[in-house]
């Protein structure tokens, strides 16, 4: 019955996928490369085969060449928002709709909208759009891609606030990576076509080292490889959903710790097209009125960016933190099971040898593997 169950949700998912608006994603390396002035060609050349294509949101920066390639194609009027005692304009997503052209343009995917709009962030504006049965051409840089976020601030020592989620990208029907050289790249900077004079230099400094452009490159190319290769099978051998491997990545309150372990497990299962869990088991020691104020609210966020992943958390009380994961494990069908490096004192060591002897050999006897991330 449950196989059963599975297929049908399968076939649904399928007919939804149908009477959804196609999606293609442009991804850069770093900002300067071309992605926005490509989308503006694409929707040229569109507009000439007559295609019904407008533009919901551009960001031209002023560059000359990318404002010059306007010229001709329909704008939606921006919504223009008052905050705190400022004019914005954001993406107007009901006149998109209302309008409902076939092809729309929506830049900058990982804006973060003004406080009040009716979504939070600019890719859920494009999912509602998508579902709307829109064609949307977006794009976003690679450091903007929430599972990278670490490896990012590994190579450019800078924290990328805005995100999004790599559901986003995977739903994406096509992803193209446009890609420059760092030479060229910095001589596009230096001829001030990609910031004004007064922010080169900081530029400089910061995301457009040499060394950093070409690591952030490598990551924008595996990335859109990754992506092609598992199009590829998809396309080649459809995937059956009960085949699919299902994912439990075990987190604690270490806010940090815990983030990464998601941003893992959300790759892994993303990779494999399965499900996954994100399990925290609140132990004693961990009650409400013992555990800190900033850990508890560290913990919230961290089930908010699994959700917005793609997750499903289960939170649960149980005094032994093995046998509960063990427990979730089994009952969710879960395939492999994800956990940080663990901490473990030499005393209390001796005392968790024969506990964790005897859950891998439960965790063996079920057919589960057991991936510790570092």
């Amino acid at each position: 019955m449950d196989e059963d169950r599975k297929s049908a949700e399968y076939f649904l998912n399928l007919i939804k996928q149908s009477k959804r608006g196609k999606f293609k994603l442009y991804i850069g390396m770093i900002a300067g490369v071309g992605k926005t002035y490509r989308m503006l060609q694409e929707a040229r050349i569109l507009l000439e085969g007559g295609v019904g294509v407008k533009i919901g949101y551009i960001e031209t920066h002023n560059r000359k060449e990318t404002v010059a390639l306007l010229e001709g194609i329909p704008i939606i009027p921006r919504r223009k928002i008052f905050y705190k005692g400022k004019g914005l304009e954001e993406l107007d997503v009901q006149a998109v709709i209302n309008l409902h052209p076939e092809v729309v343009i929506i830049d900058e995917l990982a804006h973060t909208n003004v406080e009040g709009s009716k979504n939070e962030k600019r890719w859920q504006d494009v999912l509602e759009i998508l579902e709307a049965g829109i064609n949307v051409i977006s794009a976003v840089n690679v450091q903007h891609i929430e599972s990278l976020n670490e490896d990012v601030q590994k190579i450019t020592s800078i924290n990328v606030s805005e995100r999004i989620p790599d559901k986003i990208v995977a739903m994406a029907d096509e992803v193209v990576n446009i890609d420059l050289s760092a030479d060229d790249l910095i001589t596009r900077l230096k001829d001030r076509k990609i910031y004004p004079e007064d922010k080169i230099q900081a530029a400089l400094s910061n995301f457009f080292k040499t060394e950093h452009i070409l690591r952030l490159r490598e990551l924008a190319l595996k990335e859109v490889a990754s992506h092609v290769l598992k199009k590829m099978d998809n396309e080649m051998s459809p995937p059956q959903p009960w085949l699919h491997k299902n994912f439990m990545a075990c987190i604690g309150s270490n806010g940090k710790k815990a983030n990464n372990i998601i941003r893992k497990t959300a790759r892994l299962a993303n990779y494999y097209s399965g499900e996954w869990y994100v399990l925290y088991v609140q132990t004693p020691q961990e009650r409400v009125e013992k555990i800190a104020l900033n850990n508890q609210r560290k913990l919230i966020n961290s089930f908010k960016m699994a959700v917005e992943l793609g997750g499903q958390v289960i939170q649960l009380k149980h005094k032994n933190i093995p046998m509960a994961i063990l427990e979730q494990a089994i009952k969710k069908n879960v395939s492999t099971i994800c956990i940080g490096m663990p901490y473990i004192s030499r005393w209390r060591m001796l005392a968790y040898v024969g506990i964790y002897k005897k859950i891998l050999e439960e965790l063996k006897k079920e057919g589960i593997d057991l991936i510790i991330l570092s």
